[in-house]
């Protein structure tokens, strides 16, 4: 059973969330302050975070940052701020998704469930997901038991997308971190035509895709939807 943190300082806000997805199945624990959400997280395992950005004792940015030393759980940001300088930082520092102020407790639950239901099995260098079989380490990739040829590119592209499921990643960080050795200045189209490539090799329908997905305006995410 999935168990849900909650860290938001508005009591009504917090318990307006839980009782929005009472009817999940998930069980909830609440952090009206960061000190009490890690006393918290010493003592529980926790499915997801629902972090608020601005708290009586510290930034949410600043506590994401720590935890994605650490963790990979899913975490979803709650803010009044809806600056998009505000959203790509929360989602460079490892935010899931990210919500603003004020939104829609029937939306909150909708994302929810959808960071909750990835179903990925990773071991080292070996990703398999659904029908798909990828072997980085070997540079072997299977679709329903055919061998896909990807290129180099193609390759980085995939592992940093399925190393990060369900995070938006940044065209700005994707474009840094893939073709970072080579050279000072890299066309934005050249990420725009290795998802196209990608997308014609992985998904089934790739105008409708369903593991790369765009976000306008922002970046990309491997999600299953």
């Amino acid at each position: 059973m999935p168990h849900i943190l909650i860290i938001e300082d508005d009591v009504s806000l917090s318990n307006g969330i839980k009782l929005a997805l009472r009817q999940d199945d998930f069980v909830f624990s609440q952090a009206f302050k960061l000190s009490e959400a890690k006393k918290l997280m010493e003592v529980n395992h926790f499915s997801l975070l629902i972090l608020d950005v601005n708290l009586p004792d510290g930034n949410g940015f600043d506590f994401l940052k720590t935890f994605r030393e650490s963790s990979d759980i899913p975490v979803i940001m709650l803010t009044i701020n809806d600056m998009e300088t505000d959203i790509v930082t929360g989602l460079e520092l490892g935010a899931n998704d990210y919500v603003t102020k004020p939104f829609s407790l029937m939306v909150l639950r909708a994302r929810v469930n959808n960071q909750l239901k990835q179903d990925y099995r990773i071991s080292g260098k070996h990703i398999i997901v659904d029908e798909m079989d990828f072997d980085f380490e070997n540079m072997e990739f299977r679709k329903d038991g055919t061998l896909i040829e990807l290129s180099k590119t193609e390759q980085r592209l995939l592992k940093i997308l399925c190393a990060n499921k369900g995070r938006t990643l940044p065209r700005e960080l994707l474009l840094n971190k893939i073709w970072s050795d080579e050279g000072a200045f890299v066309d934005e189209n050249a990420l725009s035509v290795t998802i196209k490539r990608l997308r014609d090799k992985l998904e089934d329908i790739p105008s409708k895709p369903k593991y790369i997905k765009t976000v306008y305006g922002i970046g990309y995410v491997w999600a299953v939807s």
